[in-house]
């Protein structure tokens, strides 16, 4: 499930209040031996917290393994920010192992540069593999050559699109 709504556009009160009203309806299907939200588009550490917060208020006790993605000090993981994209160069690597490609050397296409797509080009490139285009939900990149993944990155978190 989800909200479809820009938290851009959201004061930060806006988005709090969004997402303690969001967990309290579905607090029946989640929690810590059930379904377990997890930061997608759009969250971040702050709102797995408020998520963690609201649904321990409404059981009446603190359950931090409701959620993934929350901060450290309030129970989560050292490295979890890169833990899917780490998972998409596992099996990607693998996968060409597989096939008989080797990474290094080969041309990546990255579709999706958040917190995933870029740990995953990241990943590869320190492989050595060639990321030679990427693409997100406002463009596209490409340069044959390769990119520099690093420099896109800080283009990125400055800019918010490729």
């Amino acid at each position: 499930g989800g909200v479809r709504v820009d938290p851009r556009k959201l004061s930060s009160g806006e988005l709090e209040r969004l997402t303690r009203r969001y967990t309290s309806e579905i607090g029946i299907i989640i929690g810590p031996n059930k379904d377990i939200p997890a930061p997608d588009v759009n969250t971040n550490a702050q709102i797995m917290a408020w998520m963690m917060d609201t649904y321990s208020m409404n059981e009446g006790a603190t359950a931090t393994g409701v959620v993934t993605g929350k901060p450290i000090a309030l129970g989560g993981s050292l490295g979890r920010r890169e833990a899917t994209g780490r998972g998409v160069f596992v099996v990607g690597s693998e996968a060409a192992r597989n096939l008989g490609i080797d990474v290094k050397g080969a041309r990546i296409v990255v579709q999706g540069f958040g917190n995933v797509g870029s740990v995953a080009a990241k990943l590869f490139q320190d492989a050595g593999a060639k990321v030679i285009a990427v693409q997100d939900h406002k463009g596209i990149v490409f340069n044959g050559a390769g990119l520099d993944v690093d420099a896109l990155i800080q283009h990125v978190d400055h800019n918010g699109s490729v």
